[in-house]
């Protein structure tokens, strides 16, 4: 029988997609103000993949990821979840009862092991954490490198984002974790 443990606390990743600078530059600092400074980040990149967010979000989308330097207990995920949720909000336009968002806010929790990213939306491959929020394993750590699954949207598994998510696997410290 296995021993019950706490897993070792991962690094918090936040993909956002947004259509206002100012909107993206506030939520990030009230981010920052929770978890810790950014510590590594992309460049800022056109964000081509999906026309899903245009109706909402409008045209000439831009998209940055980031990496905060406070660990985060991986339990934590659904709360960290419906908290930027709620910045998103905060960061929309409101018309009558519909928020129309100026930026879209995607965290997830990286691992030596692994990239988990939470979700609203319920799927085949993905397991129901709580309060409504579900966990995707987006990405594995086999092999010295980060490998996409058959359902890893296919911007993670681009070239420049699977670098920036290695350097930041690369600052968590040694896990006694042998992948």
């Amino acid at each position: 029988m296995g021993r019950i443990k706490t897993p070792f606390p991962g690094r918090l990743i936040v993909s956002a997609i947004y259509s206002s600078v100012d909107a993206m530059h506030d939520a990030i600092l009230e981010i920052e103000k929770k978890f810790g400074r950014v510590e590594i980040e992309t460049d800022e990149m056109e964000f081509l993949h999906t026309t899903y967010y245009r109706e909402e979000m409008g045209d000439n989308l831009r998209r940055k990821f980031f990496a905060f330097e406070n660990p985060v207990e991986r339990g934590h995920l659904p709360d960290i979840k419906i908290w930027t949720n709620k910045l998103e909000e905060k960061y929309g336009e409101k018309t009558g009862n519909f928020v129309f968002r100026r930026i879209n806010l995607d965290p997830g929790i990286l691992t030596l092991a692994n990239l988990t990213l939470a979700t609203t939306k319920d799927y085949s491959h993905r397991v129901y954490l709580r309060d409504g929020i579900f966990g995707e394993i987006t990405l594995i750590f086999q092999k010295k490198r980060f490998i996409p699954l058959p359902w890893t949207y296919p911007d993670y598994a681009e070239p420049e984002i699977v670098e920036f998510l290695t350097r930041v696997r690369d600052t968590l410290h040694s896990q006694d974790v042998d992948i």
